[in-house]
């Protein structure tokens, strides 16, 4: 009885949601303790807490490939198969890194191609570390976008075969997924990439003005406090400044207009002698 699809779910791809994942993998995670335990009576509500919960991804590991916690609550989603509101949240959950891949785990199970692209291909610009258990119970240090372009890409992933999907270009070509391009630029970070560059911009050039400014206050400052030691300075010369010394006895008489009379005349007074008047 638990381990029956939801009345209300509708078939994905024209089958059973949970029949996307092979029986002899069906059957490892209805006989897994985790799933017994912790799966069992879970809403698309209380299973956002469980997902917090991951520390990390995968599919079945060891020698009687037992799954992951990560593949139980990928089957529980395929069962209950929450409102396609619930997955975009949970992609767009930026806080959580687990929850984000387990909403675009399962929306590449159960979604259409449009909306595959629209919601998975933003995600290449996630470059956070995920764990991811080997088949021999290993870690492997794997990241986000290699993660998505594993689900774009190929036919395995975690040990389920993935659905086909039509390539980009051919998708592209429909109006609904050309809002990929508005939602990750407008909607995905919540904010506008042109008005980030104005912003920036912006603030360059208000950092310039202010360094300008500064740089201006900096000079006037300096120049106002030259101008005032050159004044203290010159104050100071004339409060304490020296009386011109009074000219010694016969320099008066060596100031002659003839050069070389004046000259001698010098010489004449170290030697003591008295100058010459010619």
């Amino acid at each position: 009885m638990a381990n029956r699809t939801d009345p209300l779910a509708k078939s994905i791809r024209g089958t059973n949601p949970q029949n996307l994942v092979e029986k002899i993998v069906r059957t490892k995670i209805y006989q897994n303790t985790y799933w017994k335990e912790q799966c069992f009576g879970l809403t698309a509500e209380t299973l956002v807490d469980k997902a917090m919960e991951l520390d990390h991804i995968g599919g079945t590991y060891g020698g009687n490939r037992k799954p992951t916690p990560f593949m139980c609550l990928v089957m529980k989603m395929l069962q209950i198969q929450p409102e396609k509101d619930i997955v975009v949240e949970f992609i767009k959950n930026e806080d959580y890194k687990y929850v984000r891949i387990l909403g675009a785990f399962y929306l590449r199970l159960a979604g259409t191609d449009s909306d595959i692209y629209l919601y998975l291909e933003p995600l290449y610009n996630d470059y956070r570390k995920l764990r991811m258990k080997k088949p021999d119970g290993q870690f492997l240090l794997t990241h986000v976008d290699e993660f998505i372009d594993e689900l774009l890409t190929k036919d395995y992933s975690c040990d389920i075969a993935m659905p086909r999907i039509k390539k980009s270009p051919e998708v592209l070509n429909s109006k609904e997924i050309l809002c990929v391009l508005l939602w990750f630029l407008m909607d995905y970070r919540g904010r506008s990439p042109v008005r980030d560059r104005d912003r920036r911009r912006d603030s360059h050039r208000y950092r310039d003005r202010r360094d300008r400014d500064r740089g201006r206050r900096r000079s006037r400052s300096r120049s106002r406090s030259r101008s005032k030691d050159r004044k203290d300075r010159e104050g100071d010369r004339k409060r304490h400044g020296r009386s011109p010394s009074p000219r010694r006895h016969g320099d008066e008489d060596n100031d002659h207009p003839d050069p070389e009379i004046a000259e001698a005349n010098k010489l004449r007074a170290k030697l003591g002698m008295k100058p010459l008047k010619l």
